[in-house]
């Protein structure tokens, strides 16, 4: 699965220039030779005075982890160009928001991010149960993980997302990650979140959108789908109890139980 978007050819159209921002985005000039990358963690504008194409790194928010043994949170959608087409304007720059942990049924999906037309859909809430209910992850840039006796999977959307991991009575499904499909539960066992994906826009490769892990009776999924806490790409870790939220500006689904998930990034580079 690649996640790369270009929808135009970059053959014989110059590159976009900025003139002007809002939303206080980080500008750096010096980890690329050449090059000027515009970091939003937060939402804001962006004035493009010379219409052309651009490098862009879109991120939508994570997926909240679902209550009562829940499922994983899916991650935020990740889209990325290396000849995105801008033209001449001012554009709103938006940063989605992470669910919010929620102790009911259901969980809370992220919010999309955008840069003009380009658009990253937040990731799917994590299933949860409450008496004898039982629910489905939810849909979203990547698909959050079902919960216990939860039947199917919580569907991403190809090309900037993963499916969900499945469900057992005793485990809940990792949430899917823009790397990979969230893990499957097993007996007392939640699933890993579905791995990041790394990206490499700002000069340093760093892993982005990872799922959130799922809940089990005895042992909690993996944010990310890997132990190792540099690849999980935001995605948080599932537990007995509640689980932990996915990572900030990540894009990283929350890790089951009731637990938010990450807000999103946009980036652009020029030059």
């Amino acid at each position: 699965m690649s996640p790369l978007f270009s929808p135009v050819s970059a053959g014989g159209i110059g590159k976009a220039t900025v003139t002007a921002t809002t939303g206080s985005p980080t500008v750096d000039t010096s980890s690329r030779a050449g090059k000027t990358i515009y970091i939003f963690n937060g939402s804001g504008s962006i004035t493009v005075g010379t219409a052309g194409t651009a490098e862009i790194l879109v991120i939508g928010g994570g997926g909240a982890s679902g209550s009562n043994t829940g499922g994983g949170g899916g991650a935020g959608g990740m889209l990325t160009s290396t000849s995105a087409y801008i033209p001449s304007g001012t554009f709103d720059v938006v940063v989605g928001a992470g669910g919010a942990a929620n102790n009911t049924q259901g969980a809370n999906t992220g919010t999309a991010s955008y840069l003009n037309l380009y658009v990253a859909a937040g990731g799917g809430s994590g299933g949860g149960a409450s008496g004898y209910s039982t629910w489905t992850g939810g849909g979203g840039g990547s698909g959050g993980g079902p919960c216990g006796s939860g039947v199917g999977t919580g569907k991403g959307i190809p090309t900037i997302g993963n499916n969900s991991g499945t469900s057992v009575a005793s485990g809940s499904g990792g949430g899917g990650g823009a790397g990979g499909v969230g893990g499957n539960a097993s007996s007392n066992t939640g699933g890993n979140g579905g791995s990041g994906l790394s990206s490499s826009i700002t000069g340093t490769a760093i892993i982005y959108a990872g799922g959130g892990g799922g809940s089990g009776g005895t042992t909690g999924g993996l944010g990310g789908g890997t132990a190792t806490t540099a690849n999980k790409g935001g995605g948080g870790d599932g537990s007995t109890g509640n689980g932990t939220a996915g990572t900030p500006n990540t894009g990283g689904g929350g890790g089951a139980n009731i637990a938010a998930g990450g807000s999103g990034k946009v980036i652009v580079v020029v030059g």
